[in-house]
């Protein structure tokens, strides 16, 4: 069967409407995502030809090839701007800050319960934890301001919190009369 044949087929089989389906769903996706979709339509729809499917589908035919050799390789690719674009998190700039961070507000969180929730938390609040670490006589340039160390730490696991102990009991006119009697005695 010749290529003219097989796409008088195909376009007998896949009216418009499908094809303007195809394209919206991949409209909706982005990255590793939309590149495995096209590859897996240029795969079924196309015999694996890139050039054949950028016609049909309106998609770039670069994009569809880079989603077909990721798929036959079975890594992601990353271009430039998304591999090295971004400022560095101030944990991954200064490790030892972190992790005296950590430390510090892991030893102000309560006992652990039973059942232990995904996040922590703990009574140190980041203006009180900011204090302490810089109390030592240490420069204030390493330290990030309050609600990035908050920020950091809740990527850590832990959450500033106030943890609420015991709430008392309500007054009722029994516990008057008991105080009443301790008091009288």
């Amino acid at each position: 069967m010749c290529m003219q044949d097989s796409t008088l087929a195909f376009q007998a089989w896949l009216s418009a409407s499908p094809i303007a389906d195809l394209r919206l769903a991949a409209s909706q996706l982005s990255g590793p995502q939309r590149r495995a979709f096209e590859a897996e339509m240029a795969l079924q729809h196309c015999g694996g030809t890139p050039l054949l499917a950028a016609t049909r589908f309106g998609w770039g035919r670069q994009t569809v090839a880079l989603g077909l050799a990721e798929r036959r390789t079975g890594s992601l690719w990353l271009g430039a701007q998304s591999a090295f674009s971004g400022r560095p998190r101030w944990e991954e700039r200064h490790p030892p800050v972190a992790e005296a961070l950590r430390q510090l507000a892991e030893a102000h969180a309560p006992q652990a319960p039973p059942c232990r929730p995904s996040f922590t938390s703990t009574r140190l609040t980041a203006q009180a934890a900011g204090k302490a670490l810089r109390a030592p006589g240490e420069s204030a340039e390493p330290w990030p301001s309050p609600r990035t160390m908050a920020e950091g730490v809740k990527r850590m696991g832990l959450r500033w919190r106030q943890v609420v102990q015991a709430k008392p009991h309500k007054k009722s006119t029994e516990t008057d009369a008991i105080c009443d009697n301790r008091k009288k005695s």
